[in-house]
């Protein structure tokens, strides 16, 4: 095996950066100009924060939109926004300024969020951190995805295939390209990451590793 499959885990830092918004034009303007990390934050923050949980909100900016200024009408419309289908942090940016700037386009009457309520963009600092686990095939591999962490699952298939603008997560394609496991490789691929916990998906993984 000339490239085993190093695991790598991950720390996250929030930082505030000082920029807000009131109404439905300024968070468009902050959508526009925010770095890409901050963008990766407020549609990923609930899965990086509550691990064990399915997730409920689909993305800060829906649901600040929906319950801080009780526009349910285009909520509704960014909740609907599919994340796992955008392979790139800027289109998945564009999909959100193209849904509001329709929306403004009508020239509906704005609502403004209460001081205090303003929606805070934040951006996450990411450490990535190297594990002591690594695999030289597929045996390897399954009782290494058993023993890490789920930050370290939230890497690979998370970080990975948005953030890092990978068509695929780094499991599929460690399967794929060293071990010509492209049948196992594309159900991984498959998984849809956003629907369930890390651990059910872990266990996911796991079930079809080893039925290989």
């Amino acid at each position: 095996m000339n490239n085993p499959f190093r695991f790598y885990t991950r720390l996250n830092l929030t930082e505030l950066l000082g920029k807000k918004a009131k109404n439905l034009s300024e968070l468009l303007e902050g959508l526009r100009t925010v770095p890409g990390s901050s963008i990766y934050y407020h549609t990923h923050r609930f899965l990086q924060q509550h691990h064990f949980l399915s997730p409920e909100p689909p993305n800060d900016f829906a649901y600040w939109v929906s319950d801080v200024l009780q526009e349910e009408r285009i909520g509704e419309q960014l909740a609907a926004v599919d994340i796992i289908q955008f392979e790139k942090i800027r289109d998945l940016r564009e999909r959100f300024i193209s849904i509001i700037e329709q929306y403004l386009k009508k020239k509906p009457p704005q609502r403004e969020a209460i001081p205090g309520a303003e929606f805070y963009f934040m951006k996450s600092i990411t450490s990535i951190i190297p594990t002591r686990y690594f695999a030289n095939n597929l045996t390897e591999f399954v009782e290494a995805i058993k023993r890490v962490s789920i930050h370290s699952i939230y890497f690979h298939m998370f970080e990975a295939r948005l953030r890092l603008e990978k068509k695929e997560n780094d499991f599929s394609n460690w399967l794929e390209n060293e071990l010509k496991e492209t049948e196992l490789a594309g159900k991984i691929t498959e998984l849809d990451p956003y629907t369930q916990t890390l651990e059910s998906l872990r266990q996911k993984i796991i079930y079809l590793l080893e039925r290989k």
